[in-house]
C-alpha cells in the first residue's frame, strides 16, 4: 500500500440510478414506487427551456411531499454555462432538506466543482444544515475526461462519478448516433490479406473512457457509475453493457426507463454462487494463515492476500444489499 491513504466516500447502494424528468410530475410520483437505489430528478437535458421553472417547482414539491423511503435522492442541475444553474441550486437546496446529492453535468475542470461547492456550502451555513450534500460528477466531455483525476479530488462532497456517454460522444465527435450501444464499424478483422476465413469482431468503443474514469474514482475513493443506454427496447444489450461495466469495476448503471432498473439491480448484485465462492476463499485463506502459508490453492487455482481483498469487497456489497 502507498503511504498516501485515501478515505473512501460515504458508502451508498448505487446499483441502479433512475432518471426522471422534473417537468413531469406523474413520472416523478411513479418513480417513488420503483426499486431504484438512486433517483435523479432532472432539471437539465430532459427538460425543455420553457419548462425549467416548472421542473424546479415540481422537484421542490416532490422532495418535500413524497415518501421516498430509503432511496438516495439526487437532482441534476443545469450546466454551469447556463443561467439556470444558480437558481436550480438556490431554490432546490434551500427548500429540500430531503435531498441527498446533486448531479453536476458536463464538469470540465476542478474549478467547476468548486463553484457549486461554494454555493452549496453557503446555503447549508445559512440554513444551519447538519446534513451535507454529496456530489455525483458527470464526466461527459473531452475536457472533463482530460481532467478527470483533478476533478475527482476537487471536493470532499464528491461521492461518485457517472460516465455520460451521449454527450461524451458528441464532445469527441465520435462517429455514432447511439447512446451507449455498440457500433458495427468499430472492430477488428482477423487473419491476413487473402485469408478465406477472416472474421470481423465488434469491439467496445467506450472501454477506454469508462476505464479511465473508473481508475480515477477508485484512486480517490469514489463510486464509478456507468451512464445511460438509449435503446430501452433491447434489454439484452442493456444487460451486456451493464455486465461489461460491472466487470471493469463500476458499482451501478443509469436507467433511463423504469424497465432497466431491475436489470441493473440484478447485474450489480453478487450472485449466490459468487457469495459462496467468496466465503470459501476467506475460509481457505484463514486455514492457510493457521498453517503459516501466504497462498493456497482452491478448486485448482491460486489464491492469496489479493484474493482476500476481492472476496471481502464482494461480501461487503452483498451485506450492504441485504441490509438495504
Amino acid at each position: 500500500m502507498s503511504h498516501t491513504i485515501i478515505e473512501p466516500a460515504r458508502p451508498r447502494l448505487h446499483r441502479s440510478q433512475l432518471a426522471v424528468p422534473g417537468s413531469n410530475y406523474t413520472f416523478i410520483e411513479k418513480a417513488a414506487a420503483s426499486t431504484a437505489d438512486v433517483i435523479f430528478l432532472d432539471c437539465e437535458d430532459a427538460v425543455a427551456p420553457d419548462e425549467k421553472e416548472k421542473a424546479r417547482a415540481n422537484i421542490v414539491q416532490a422532495l418535500n411531499d413524497i415518501d421516498w423511503g430509503t432511496k438516495t435522492m439526487q437532482v441534476r442541475i443545469n450546466g454551469l454555462d447556463t443561467h439556470y444553474m444558480y437558481r436550480d441550486v438556490v431554490d432546490i437546496v434551500e427548500n429540500c432538506p430531503r435531498l441527498d446529492m446533486l448531479l453536476i453535468p458536463k464538469v470540465g475542470t476542478a474549478a467547476d466543482v468548486y463553484a457549486v461547492d461554494m454555493l452549496v456550502n453557503q446555503i447549508e451555513m445559512a440554513k444551519k444544515r447538519e446534513k451535507k450534500l454529496g456530489f455525483d460528477i458527470l464526466i461527459e466531455t473531452a475536457l472533463g475526461m482530460a481532467n478527470v483525476e483533478a476533478i475527482a479530488q476537487a471536493s470532499k462532497r464528491i461521492e461518485a462519478m457517472s460516465f455520460g456517454v451521449a454527450d461524451y460522444a458528441a464532445s469527441t465527435r465520435a462517429r455514432t448516433t447511439v447512446i451507449g450501444g455498440a457500433n458495427p464499424e468499430y472492430g477488428i478483422l482477423t487473419g491476413g490479406a487473402g485469408d478465406a476465413e477472416r472474421q470481423f469482431h465488434w469491439g467496445d468503443m467506450w472501454h477506454y473512457a469508462l476505464s479511465r474514469m473508473i481508475v480515477a474514482c477508485r484512486a480517490y475513493g469514489l463510486r464509478p457509475i456507468d451512464g445511460p443506454f438509449g435503446d430501452f427496447s433491447d434489454p439484452d444489450a442493456y444487460v451486456a453493457a451493464a455486465k461489461r461495466a460491472a466487470i471493469l469495476g463500476c458499482e451501478g448503471k443509469w436507467a433511463i426507463h423504469p424497465s432497466q432498473v431491475e436489470l441493473a439491480n440484478q447485474v450489480f448484485s453478487p450472485s449466490e454462487a459468487e457469495v459462496t465462492k467468496a466465503r470459501r476463499i476467506l475460509e481457505a485463506m484463514e486455514q492457510a494463515k493457521r498453517e503459516g502459508k501466504g497462498a493456497v490453492s482452491l478448486d485448482g487455482r491460486l489464491i492469496d492476500i489479493a484474493s482476500i481483498k476481492m472476496a471481502e469487497n464482494l461480501l461487503s456489497k452483498a451485506a450492504q444489499i441485504a441490509s438495504h
